[in-house]
């Protein structure tokens, strides 16, 4: 199926490993241009190179943290300024501060903190600074990366679910806000993909047994549905959050 991005330009954030790495190539592979954003500069511009190459793509970098205003600004004049529009958004942010812990647990006030600047004020950053930029493009998505968690709360994972589930009604509210927009919002909701933090962080054999597939999916497979809410075949889609999870979720 022909996705329709070729040509466009794609902000993915927190692009330099893991899902959003994943997610960039992905994009590139159907022939959008992108625009890198995370912290580290070296991996970006190393992705940059390796993307250009393969896929005759163009790629802008640019080098900053969601969560500080001043950086997200830089960003959004960096598009303002360097490019022609941007088309599409893929929010991906960084993971909680490890080991997870049950709510009780959390007691450490600093660790809130630091999972609120990552997965709630980092993403409304982005959110407030790069989505105006957008309104009234052809075809324009947004496309949240969230966590199963969201709908079925996992085991030592209070930090993730309780901002996230805060994002998930940022994106609620930004999806009925901008549906007369040209806008579309949605959230893709990863469970026991194959990241190098979720082989780090769990027990493979254990976890594959909460998959009722019983394996763990790839990267790819959740990249490719990322591209698909990108397209232009989900112009009459928003404001919903589709589990990509092996059938973890339980709920109807």
């Amino acid at each position: 199926m022909e996705l329709g991005i070729k040509g466009k330009l794609a902000l993915v954030t927190a692009s330099s490993a893991g899902l959003g790495a994943a997610i960039a190539n992905k994009l590139a592979q159907e022939g959008a241009d992108l625009i890198l954003f995370s912290r580290n500069l070296k991996k970006l511009n190393d992705m940059a190179e390796y993307l250009q190459k393969n896929y005759s793509v163009k790629v802008h970098v640019v080098s900053g943290d969601m969560s500080i205003e001043k950086d997200v600004q830089v960003l959004s004049q960096y598009i303002k300024n360097q490019t022609s529009g941007l088309d599409i958004l893929v929010l991906n942010s960084g993971r909680p501060p490890t080991k997870m812990q049950e709510v009780l647990l959390e007691k450490d006030l600093s660790r809130w903190n630091q999972a609120h600047q990552t997965q709630l004020w980092g993403p409304l950053l982005i959110v407030q600074n790069i989505i105006p930029l957008m309104i009234g493009r052809v075809d324009a998505r947004v496309v949240g990366i969230s966590s199963a968690s969201v709908k079925q709360p996992m085991k030592k994972h209070a930090l993730s679910t309780v901002y996230r589930a805060g994002v998930a009604g940022i994106f609620k509210h930004l999806a009925n806000e901008l549906a007369d927009q040209g806008v579309t919002v949605n959230l893709i909701s990863p469970a026991s993909i194959g990241t190098e933090a979720l082989v780090s962080s769990y027990n493979m054999q254990d976890r594959i047994q909460q998959v009722p597939m019983k394996r763990i999916g790839t990267p790819e497979e959740f990249a490719s549905v990322v591209a698909f809410f990108c397209s232009i075949h989900t112009g009459f889609i928003t404001g919903i959050n589709v589990n990509v999870d092996g059938g973890m979720i339980l709920g109807m």
